[in-house]
């Protein structure tokens, strides 16, 4: 038996709310263009909320596809994403695409196996991750934002 912080719901739920931290968050960097000498930091941070939203979406892709390539690991952000705001829109489409697909999934589709680049993973295995990976880039997102004297709204944090 699945622990119950484990189960599909669980994770998906907390994926969820850890997308939304993340949007609330990157909202609050104003958007600057590369080399206009602004830190360094912004970008990064900006860099680090693309990675968590698209590395996330890249989920429910692989588990529609049955594959997850290496290369969905390394995405560059396009350029029409170069703020905060844009950003966290993006989130919130990434955050309905989620809950589109995890509203439609039958229990089954997470004992499906997935071809990815660490080797055939259960989807099950690939949404425990997917969930890690993404409070890891939330928790670096927020440290991000301390170094550039953001404070965001520390009533949400990840769980």
């Amino acid at each position: 038996m699945i622990e119950p912080e484990r189960q599909p719901a669980a994770l998906a739920a907390r994926l969820d709310h850890i997308l939304a931290v993340g949007a609330r968050m990157i909202a609050l960097v104003p958007g600057r263009q590369r080399g206009d000498g602004a830190h360094d930091d912004d970008h990064v941070a900006l860099d680090v909320a693309y990675q968590m939203f698209r590395q996330s979406l890249a989920f429910a892709d692989a588990m529609d596809l049955g594959r997850f390539p290496a290369d969905w690991r390394q995405p560059t952000i396009p350029r029409d994403l170069q703020d905060g705001g844009a950003l966290a829109r993006y989130g919130a489409l990434v955050r309905a695409r989620l809950s589109g697909w995890f509203e439609g999934a039958a229990p089954a589709e997470y004992a499906r196996t997935i071809e990815t680049d660490r080797g055939p993973e259960r989807g099950h295995a690939l949404l425990e991750r997917t969930t890690r990976d993404a409070a890891q880039q939330m928790l670096r997102l927020r440290e991000l934002l301390a170094d550039l004297g953001v404070r965001p709204d520390e009533s949400s944090p990840v769980r």
